[in-house]
């Protein structure tokens, strides 16, 4: 009982000091090109810009190219969203991942079919 308690004071600890929320979650499942979704699905270019709302989605200029790394699974009449990253002119965008609305965008390049459907944890939702 012990053991369990200072794993459970050092995991609030260790989250205190990070500064990252945990926000909720936009699905339970999501779609990969592999188990782990370390692979790009696909590059895809942005039709409109997008503002995000919160740290869960990144901000999008129309015209800029982005990494999709995976798509979650449509839940409950929520949108669907995917995770990606922004490759584009500007530096300090480039690399951060984030979610978007699939319907701003339209794939280029389709790099591995998103066929392996994996449960999204906690850790997809993290915001520091």
């Amino acid at each position: 009982m012990a053991r369990i308690l200072i794993l459970l004071l050092g995991g609030l600890v260790a989250l205190c000091a990070g500064n990252g929320v945990f926000m909720d979650k936009l699905s339970s499942k999501k779609l990969c090109a592999d188990d782990e979704c370390v692979y790009t699905i696909s590059l895809a270019k942005a039709q409109e810009d997008y503002n995000a709302p919160d740290c869960r989605f990144i901000n999008v200029k129309k015209g800029q190219q982005i990494y999709v790394y995976s798509k979650l699974v449509k839940e409950n009449g929520a949108g669907e969203f995917w995770a990606g990253s922004v490759y584009g002119d500007h530096q300090d965008e480039m690399g951060i991942v984030g979610y978007f609305p699939s319907n701003l965008v339209k794939e280029q390049q389709v790099y591995q079919e998103a066929i392996k459907e994996v449960p999204t944890t906690d850790i997809d939702f993290f915001c520091e």
